[in-house]
């Protein structure tokens, strides 16, 4: 791939390359990468319908598919990406080319961002994107052919862990009963969660809004990457996939969750709130039903992964020792769990 790049803006050969980090498990992407060439820098990313990658993240041809493959060219090529959140001060990387491969494969070719990683931002930015992202949110969006339809329901619905061990001896000595119990709840009760976050008020959403997805420009305005997902869900799926996501693996310090949910949450709002939506009650269920939904099977994983004696840490982001894994993450699933029984509770 990197021999032979067919669209390259800036030039051949391309002189060096940097892996970036990304879910490796996606048969949808075949590699991202920092180049350089005689014409400058830029961002390659790599899109396949069907590399290499793990069981259950199969890349699909059908356009309404959370893996659809061809969703990030068209989001890109078609300026919805970059014209999503543009007068909110959120936009995308720029696209510099993008083609077809001679193997059907595609190339996106993107800006090399200036600024500050997601991953580097305190509470008080997110908050600020938080706002905007509800000023973006907030408003009609015009639905593609291409987005993806009840995300939840196919992504997290999609994984099954047979029978769990909630009682496991390593998980119940970080994870009191009443933690253990509200998870198992979140679990065999998803079904309801992901109905929920269907019936709720309606937008076109990011759908993979987290630290590695975000930067903060010089300017102050927020370049979101990575719209392979795109498409429509609740109002505040995404503010519920950014609160946790934040700290699930190790971003920020987990003792700053509560100020975190507090201030990214009223932001939202106040976004919303600009934009004429103004149904905070709603979108705060919304949001719960939503960040429960979304995140029902993770205790589930790592109970599983324990009994099989494997790392419960993301292999890709946080592969932390495995007690500090579970210590960390306890209030952040406390949170869901919160979350889960508001949702639940009508």
């Amino acid at each position: 791939m990197l021999e032979d790049p067919c669209h390259s803006p800036i030039g051949s050969p391309v002189r060096a390359a940097t892996a970036l980090v990304h879910n490796t498990g996606n048969q949808a992407t075949g590699g991202i990468w920092q180049v350089t060439g005689p014409g400058g820098a830029a961002v390659l990313k790599h899109l396949t319908p069907g590399g290499a990658g793990r069981g259950g993240w199969e890349a699909s041809a059908d356009p309404r598919h959370w893996n659809y493959w061809r969703r990030e060219h068209a989001a890109y090529t078609s300026g919805f990406a970059a014209g999503y959140g543009r007068d909110t001060g959120i936009g995308a990387p720029a696209l510099m080319a993008a083609g077809e491969r001679p193997d059907g494969s595609l190339e996106l070719w993107l800006e090399k961002v200036e600024g500050t990683p997601g991953t580097g931002l305190g509470v008080d930015d997110l908050a600020e994107f938080a706002r905007r992202l509800g000023a973006a949110q907030g408003r009609p969006h015009r639905e593609e052919a291409w987005h993806s339809r009840r995300f939840l329901r196919s992504y997290a619905g999609r994984r099954d862990f047979g029978d769990v061990d909630w009682d496991h001896s390593a998980a119940a000595a970080h994870w009191p009963a009443d933690l253990r119990n509200g998870l198992r709840a979140m679990w065999e009760r998803r079904t309801d969660l992901f109905a929920l976050a269907e019936a709720a008020p309606q937008t076109l959403c990011h759908l993979d809004v987290w630290p590695m997805n975000l930067y903060r420009r010089p300017d102050g305005d927020f370049a979101l990457f990575d719209w392979a997902f795109t498409g429509t869900g609740a109002i505040g799926e995404d503010l519920a996939n950014l609160i946790p996501d934040a700290f699930l693996d190790g971003h920020q310090d987990v003792a700053l969750l509560a100020d975190a949910e507090t201030a990214l949450t009223g932001a939202y709002l106040e976004g919303l709130a600009e934009a004429g939506h103004r149904d905070e009650a709603g979108v705060r269920k919304a949001v719960a039903a939503a960040g429960a939904a979304k995140y029902c099977w993770l205790a589930s994983m790592m109970l599983g992964r324990l009994a099989a004696g494997q790392g419960v840490g993301s292999s890709d982001y946080d592969a932390g020792a495995d007690l500090d894994v579970l210590a960390r993450r306890r209030p952040i699933l406390a949170m869901l769990v919160r979350w889960a029984r508001t949702a639940l509770d009508t």
